[in-house]
This record gives structure tokens, sequence and C-alpha cells, in this order.
């Protein structure tokens, strides 16, 4: 099996350096994605927000570690953490506050 894979990747075309650095590219800007904050004074908004949410959506979220949390709720946090930063962005984008 091991040797198929081998076989398998020694036929794949070239394609080209050109495509090759477009692939170098595209890897290195997955490796940037990281829980980085961007802007380090909104750290404090956005754990605010964090735990805001938590209680909406009744998930028991603690200070400090939440490793006994099913993914799946802190997903639901994350995502309406990203959801809500959207509509604000759109909102002082159209000039509504």
């Amino acid at each position: 099996m091991y040797q198929n894979q081998n076989q398998n990747q020694a036929q794949t075309p070239n394609f080209g350096a050109q495509q090759q650095q477009q692939n170098a590219g595209a890897q290195n800007q997955n490796t940037g994605r990281s829980n980085r904050t961007v802007v380090p004074e909104a750290k404090g908004a956005l754990n605010q927000m964090k735990y805001e949410i938590a209680s909406e959506l009744g998930i028991n979220l603690k200070q400090g570690y939440n490793g006994d949390l099913p993914s799946r709720q802190a997903g639901y946090i994350g995502g309406y953490m990203t959801k809500r930063l959207i509509e604000q962005a759109e909102r002082s984008m159209s000039g509504k506050a």
C-alpha cells in the first residue's frame, strides 16, 4: 500500500513554478491563523462578549479552564461572536450606529 502511494505521487504531473508558488503562498496564509487577537486593546471587550453570549445561550462558561466544554457548545459561542462582530462591522460601514 505504501509503495502504491509513492508511485502515485511520482506520476503526479508538475504544475510549474508559478502554480507551486501559489500553493506555497496559500499554505503560508493558512499557517497564519491562530488564537491571537489582532488588536490587543480589544481583548477585554472580546472576552466580555464571549461571556455575554455564553450566558444568552445558557452555556456555563467559567473563568479559566473550560476544557470540559463540548466542542459543539464552544462552537456556538464562537459562531455567535463572529455573527455579532460582522453585524457590528456592517452597521459601522453603512453609517448606522
